[in-house]
């Protein structure tokens, strides 16, 4: 599955030079845990997350404690640019979704920017790849038969099962005719195995 087929488009960005509090307003609006940053000609520059919007915001609560408390002397952060991660991990459209899921895994980030070139096409994030995973098995079946008929025209028939996203393909054993439909129900998001049945 290529990250094209799962990411959100197009991507909900803020500027470098809005206010914090409004990234944060963006963020909580649509329901996002980060969002890329960018320039004024729109050129990616950098990505905050809700853990770069929280820095600074919140002092501590003197009820909490017998200790008084901590007061910061320095203000909060004003700008997005003051807290943003300036060093983004993208990836493009064409993208395996296994190398998404590793970037996230070992850098520790919820989302990607999508790129393409110098473009912010979209963004893809956890929350995205499971729901391609929790979509009902007969749903899933509905769309390997129609990528089978459609790109596979003239091929055999195939009897398709799924469940809990394997899809199962029965029929007359033909390797050629076996192969291409393995693969193109690969493309399916949501399959996440094929198995052949005799």
């Amino acid at each position: 599955m290529l990250v094209r087929e799962v990411m959100s488009s197009p991507a909900i960005t803020v500027r470098r030079t809005d206010p914090v509090r409004q990234a944060i307003r963006t963020l909580h609006d649509h329901g996002i845990t980060a969002a890329p940053v960018t320039d004024d000609a729109d050129r990616l520059v950098g990505v905050v997350s809700e853990l770069d919007l929280l820095r600074g915001e919140f002092e501590p609560d003197p009820r909490a404690s017998v200790q008084p408390a901590h007061q910061s002397a320095e203000p909060p952060p004003r700008r997005v640019m003051e807290v943003m991660t300036r060093e983004a991990v993208t990836v493009t459209e064409t993208t395996d979704v296994t190398k998404a899921i590793d970037l996230m895994v070992g850098k520790r980030i919820k989302s990607l920017p999508v790129v393409q070139g110098d473009r912010i096409v979209g963004m893809v994030s956890r929350r995205d790849l499971l729901a391609m995973l929790a979509r009902p098995d007969e749903q899933l079946r509905q769309d390997v038969i129609a990528a089978l008929h459609e790109h596979y025209p003239f091929g055999p028939s195939w009897d398709v099962t799924v469940r809990d996203g394997v899809a199962q393909l029965s029929g007359p054993p033909h390797q050629h005719a076996d192969h291409i439909a393995d693969l193109l129900a690969r493309t399916v998001p949501g399959i996440i195995r094929v198995r052949h049945l005799r």
